[in-house]
């Protein structure tokens, strides 16, 4: 009897694990987001060959792709929960574990040629992991949440609960370009050497605490605005357009120097807003009474004298 009881809970168990197993998927949206992912680990693959540059180009083809395969899957009305899944555990690869290998070895490479004291070194190289340690965390944190608070409704879309990791991810790649790039061609001559070598050394030692803060950003409740659905799709005030064009004409003089305007700003952005609205606009302003005249003391205005007709100090 018992025998009996054990086979038939077994078959059971199979007969819900064959209903739960996934049947079929949508395979262009599929490819595209492994296709980011596999853009992911091969920049960690130039990063370990010191090859910083070529590291972030891939990192911004993940980007494309990222922005490709939702865009597919909403278009041919095919998302699905393991479409949302893939996407999170490849994005882990490409804007977590990928931005942070790649600012350890930018710092180890730039540590190796630097002259400042064994004491000082070792703590440097236990902060930079600490710090890459970090921005993967709050990373993967920022994703799991995402995937639970998201809604499927592209609609809904127009904004985001802290700063997206692939804009994480782009603060890291963009400055890694312009110094790799962008820097050694604008202080090329031999005049600007040592300003060259300064800027260098600000830029590469500001990575670990930038990491952090990006961390921070990532897993903090602060909203930023979603670029396509609020600022492209749809009809937009002119202002928009020329902004766009403004822009674009950056991306042509200088793509190095556009990847840090965009990312950066974007960054920064949205905690000034947020630095503003709470802080700064939220503390009232108190006017002394004792050198106030009578005529304009509280007990002889009303409502409308303070701030309007809702009463508010304005």
């Amino acid at each position: 009897m018992r025998r009996l009881k054990t086979y038939a809970a077994k078959e059971k168990l199979l007969r819900h694990v064959r209903r739960q197993r996934l049947k079929y998927i949508a395979v262009l949206p599929s490819l595209i987001t492994i296709l980011n992912g596999v853009c992911g680990f091969a920049s960690i693959i130039f990063a370990a060959k010191a090859a910083f540059a070529k590291a972030g180009y891939m990192l911004l083809l993940a980007m494309g792709a990222d922005v490709l395969d939702g865009r597919l899957a909403r278009m041919s009305r095919t998302t699905s929960s393991f479409g949302g899944q893939l996407d999170s555990l490849c994005d882990v690869i490409s804007f977590g574990v990928a931005p942070a290998f790649l600012t350890v070895k930018v710092m180890e490479y730039c540590l190796d040629f630097a002259d400042i004291g064994q004491v000082f070194e070792n703590f440097f190289h236990s902060f930079i992991w600490l710090a890459a340690a970090a921005y993967i965390s709050c990373a993967a944190i920022r994703l799991a949440r995402f995937n639970v608070e998201n809604i499927e409704d592209e609609s809904s879309h127009m904004s985001f609960i802290g700063l997206p990791s692939p804009a994480a991810a782009g603060v890291i790649i963009s400055l890694v370009l312009f110094q790799q790039e962008s820097l050694p061609e604008l202080l090329q001559t031999e005049k600007h050497t040592r300003f060259y070598l300064f800027c260098e050394a600000t830029l590469i030692y500001a990575l670990p605490f930038i990491a952090i803060g990006l961390a921070v950003l990532m897993v903090s409740r602060i909203r930023y605005p979603h670029i396509l659905n609020q600022y492209i799709r749809g009809k937009k005030p002119f202002a928009h357009f020329i902004r766009a064009l403004l822009l674009a004409g950056l991306i042509i003089w200088s793509r190095q120097a556009a990847l840090v305007f965009i990312f950066c700003g974007f960054a920064i952005s949205g905690f000034l807003k947020w630095f503003y609205y709470k802080v700064v606009r939220s503390k009232p302003f108190v006017q002394p009474i004792s050198g106030l005249p009578a005529f304009a003391r509280p007990d002889n205005l009303n409502q409308t004298d303070i701030g309007g007709q809702n009463g508010d100090i304005q």
